[in-house]
């Protein structure tokens, strides 16, 4: 591919992710038109919308930056540049990596490098693996904190972007881990107290207080139903395997816990992903 055909794959890759715009920085004042010393709105250029409000060394790191810097790591690695999309008019973005693969009876896990951005303050430019069982597309973010992938906004970020290539070998190499991992929990059988403690984990309910118990709200009783319903479907094809208990889980995370809308943005970044990767690592510990 020459160059010309690369900036014009670029684009339509920004234009595809509904990525393809830039932020600026703008001051901020009161109605009465009182300056706010030291602080920043970041605006998205074609729209408009306030994306977040900073301090004056907040360092902006644009949508086509980050777009390059995937371009970079998929020339040092051979990995192909696959997707992206963003969160709330575009607070977070995210651009992928197509990486490996785990085959596992009739099923298949595919793997992705995944690189994150904010423009609201909340997230560092970082990286991390994500995995998507094909058969139910399931979704697993694995986060990005196990390995010095995250970079602050700021003056010094540019200057550090190398430290990601470097890191990237790093997130390969622990992407194969998880494929042990999980080839050895689809291995091991479940059984009625790890699915207790699992069930009581991702709905936060305490270890003494029983499943059926008739305290609890009918709509906690409706989650654990539904929840219940996704962890048949996956035990009934994975064997009653802990592959298969934490394969119920992220199928709910995924499709039941919220019915009416997307859950990804709770899964990469929120308290959903947070509960998942506690429980995936509960489980590998038991292994």
């Amino acid at each position: 591919m020459n160059e010309e055909e690369l900036v014009i794959e670029k684009s339509n890759m920004l234009t595809k992710a509904g990525l393809n715009w830039n932020v600026k920085s703008e001051p901020i004042q009161t109605v009465s038109g009182i300056l706010i010393p030291d602080r920043i709105a970041l605006v998205r250029e074609d729209t408009n919308k306030v994306l977040g409000i900073h301090t004056e060394n907040y360092s902006p790191y644009q949508n086509d930056e980050l777009l390059e810097l995937l371009y970079r790591i998929s020339g040092q690695s051979g990995l192909v540049v696959h997707s992206g999309g963003s969160f709330k008019g575009g607070e977070k973005v995210w651009f992928q990596l197509k990486s490996n693969d785990l085959k596992l009876g009739n099923d298949r896990i595919e793997g992705y490098i995944s690189g994150f951005n904010s423009f609201d303050g909340r997230t560092a430019l970082a990286f991390g693996n994500a995995k998507i069982t094909v058969s139910c597309m399931n979704t697993f973010w694995t986060g990005y904190k196990q390995v010095s992938t995250r970079l602050r906004h700021s003056s010094t970020m540019r200057p550090r972007i190398d430290e990601i290539l470097r890191q990237i070998d790093v997130l390969l190499n622990e992407e194969q881990v998880q494929f042990g991992e999980i080839t050895k929990l689809s291995e091991t059988r479940m059984t009625p107290e790890v699915k207790e403690l699992i069930t009581k984990k991702l709905f936060e309910i305490s270890v003494e207080e029983r499943l059926d118990s008739n305290e609890f709200s009918t709509n906690l009783k409706n989650r654990l139903w539904r929840f219940n319903y996704d962890l048949g479907i996956e035990l009934a094809q994975k064997n009653d395997s802990l592959w298969g208990l934490f394969s119920g889980v992220t199928r709910y995370t995924t499709h039941s816990m919220k019915p009416r809308g997307d859950n990804s943005e709770s899964k990469m970044f929120g308290r959903t992903g947070t509960l998942e990767r506690e429980i995936y690592k509960e489980l590998v510990e038991m292994i």
